[in-house]
């Protein structure tokens, strides 16, 4: 797991990584987020003193990004519910129609794909995924085959 920390405007796009460094979840026994997992710090605010104001401002500007079953997703590492870490959660598949993920502390579940909750008014942040092909690999060849993935948050309608 990789955590790593960036001020920037909340728009921007953001290189989390190559595809190939997201491991696919979904083949493991328990689809736990953690092992599969990156974690990138991206604070809301450009002021770094208003971030560390709330206590719970590193999880609330950190994106989670992992694949299960050969998709990427990136949400928010916070449950919407209790502001839980939803890096120690557990993925399932939703009735051929996509793919949950369950918060560890109180067993709320919340839909990968439009982020709506099992319970409540409390919805799921998604980010956007943007796959590049890469600028540059060691060789100074480009390739496409190991895409990166970019994230950003998505834009508040």
């Amino acid at each position: 797991m990789e955590v790593s920390k960036e001020t920037a405007k909340s728009d921007e796009w953001h290189l989390v990584g190559r595809v190939s460094s997201f491991p696919d979840i979904g083949l493991e026994e328990k689809c736990r987020v953690l092992p599969g997992c990156t974690i990138k710090s991206i604070p809301k605010t450009e002021d770094p003193e208003k971030s560390r104001a709330n206590r719970l401002s590193d999880l609330d500007d950190q994106v989670l990004v992992f694949k299960y079953k050969g998709f990427l997703h990136a949400i928010d590492n916070q449950c919407p519910h209790s502001s839980f870490p939803l890096k120690q959660g557990n993925v399932f598949d939703i009735e051929d129609i996509g793919a949950g993920i369950r918060c560890f502390r109180h067993g709320w579940k919340f839909d990968l794909f439009t982020g709506k909750g099992d319970r409540g008014p409390h919805k799921l942040s998604l980010w956007d995924i943007d796959l590049r092909d890469p600028s540059s690999v060691p060789d100074g060849r480009s390739s496409s085959n190991d895409k990166e993935v970019w994230v950003r948050r998505h834009a508040q309608v």
